[in-house]
């Protein structure tokens, strides 16, 4: 299919920054990416990783350094 498609400064610059590395023409360039971004546009977003913190049984620390001295002892230094 032929049309006309006006890009926006910064997507041509992409495009043509991206045609120059691989050595491919810009029509390929242009389909392949838009391609991949329909693709990709389907796919379902992925649910963010979540960390469950666990009770360690310590006492809460301010600091890190606070932390240190309870796990290697006041008389490590």
């Amino acid at each position: 299919m032929r049309t006309t498609l006006t890009l926006d400064d910064d997507v041509a610059t992409l495009l043509s920054k991206e045609a120059r590395r691989t050595g491919a023409p810009f029509k390929q360039v242009v389909n392949q990416t838009l391609r991949l971004g329909l693709i990709a546009a389907k796919q379902p977003a992925r649910k963010p990783f979540v960390v469950k913190p666990m009770n360690l049984g310590l006492p809460p620390f301010e600091k890190v350094e606070e932390l240190l001295e309870y796990l290697e002892g006041p008389d490590h230094r």
